[in-house]
């Protein structure tokens, strides 16, 4: 152990399913970036999938675009989460965002750094 005393904070994390040919992602990725700077961003793209429709997205070698399935991640406090969640969910539609609470550990002096 360090001795660095720790905090928590509770936290939303949310999940968008997309395709990429639906993903919007440097649009959705700038507007998360310039929201007050969402905590945390990831994009991941899967090798495959298929959601309520039953349309499986992969990739061959004989595909010449790309129609991968594109998962964004993202987390921070609440009421911000819930502000992007209404936002975004016109653009992606039902279904395609998924949410929980979580809890965000951190270091006391990283809450201070970060207030200033």
């Amino acid at each position: 152990m360090t001795g660095v005393e720790m905090t928590n904070i509770d936290v939303t994390m949310v999940r968008v399913y997309l395709t990429e040919a639906e993903a919007h992602l440097q649009t959705l990725l700038k507007r998360l970036n310039g929201w007050g700077k969402v905590r945390g961003v990831t994009v991941f793209r899967g090798i495959a999938g298929f959601g309520q429709s039953g349309t499986i997205h992969s990739s061959s070698l004989i595909d010449l675009s790309l129609d991968l399935p594109v998962v964004i991640e993202f987390f921070d406090e609440r009421s911000k989460a819930s502000e992007i969640i209404d936002y975004l969910y016109p653009m992606v539609g039902s279904g395609h965002i998924v949410s929980w609470s979580a809890t965000l550990t951190v270091a006391k002096n990283t809450i201070a750094k970060n207030e200033t």
